[in-house]
């Protein structure tokens, strides 16, 4: 088995990239492709995740053309959308949009969706969309005041942060828990197994690169 094969990650995430070095791959570039991510109209939160995934992979491809030492390399990219219903949350940049989001999650269930898709070097696309839903339980005003004023959900996708102390917030989640940290691994790895690209190449060296 070789190693030969490079990895294009069209994100800048610490939580992608530290998902996929729990499954054993190291991003050989990151490249953030920069989309704009405003709902289209009528959009369904499925369909965005979707798209907005496919679009930071064509971008990524598209810029790898002139460089060399990528040209010939696997490009992914994610998307993850928070939704009640058909309504698209925002990824939370000011406080008041985090409190929005938090009081609309708390005491119900919502959906996460998770576009990902995978451009082969020779411009095959493969793609999947993960759904999971989680239940909230019912947040006290102290313990919505104190969340917000960690600052944990600054740029999260529905104002929160499952894999830190809004973990505590989870009643329930039937799906991948994953995919609401912000990359399903399940559906990653069978993605890149299915092209042809060494997942297991750095297990065989006893773990983690």
């Amino acid at each position: 088995m070789t190693a030969l094969q490079k990895l294009v990650l069209a994100s800048a995430s610490p939580r992608r990239i530290e998902l996929l070095q729990q499954a054993g791959i190291e991003p050989d570039r990151l490249l953030p492709a920069d989309v704009d991510e405003t709902p289209q109209r009528a959009e369904h939160p499925r369909s965005m995740a979707k798209r907005l995934a496919k679009a930071k992979a064509n971008k990524a491809f598209a810029s790898l053309k002139s460089e060399p030492d990528f040209a010939e390399g696997f490009v992914l990219a994610a998307d993850t959308v928070v939704a009640v219903g058909r309504r698209i949350l925002p990824k939370a940049e000011h406080v008041d949009e985090a409190s929005n989001c938090l009081k609309l999650l708390s005491g119900r269930t919502h959906r996460v969706y998770s576009g990902v898709c995978l451009i082969t070097p020779d411009g095959k696309q493969r793609e999947r969309l993960v759904e999971t839903r989680v239940r909230f339980k019912r947040l006290g005003r102290e313990e919505l005041e104190s969340y917000l004023a960690s600052g944990e959900w600054r740029g999260k996708a529905g104002g929160y942060a499952v894999q830190g102390l809004a973990g505590s917030f989870v009643v329930k989640l039937v799906g991948s828990y994953t995919n609401v940290v912000g990359l399903p691994l399940y559906e990653t790895v069978g993605l890149l197994t299915a092209e042809g690209f060494p997942v297991h190449f750095n297990w065989l060296s006893g773990g983690r690169v």
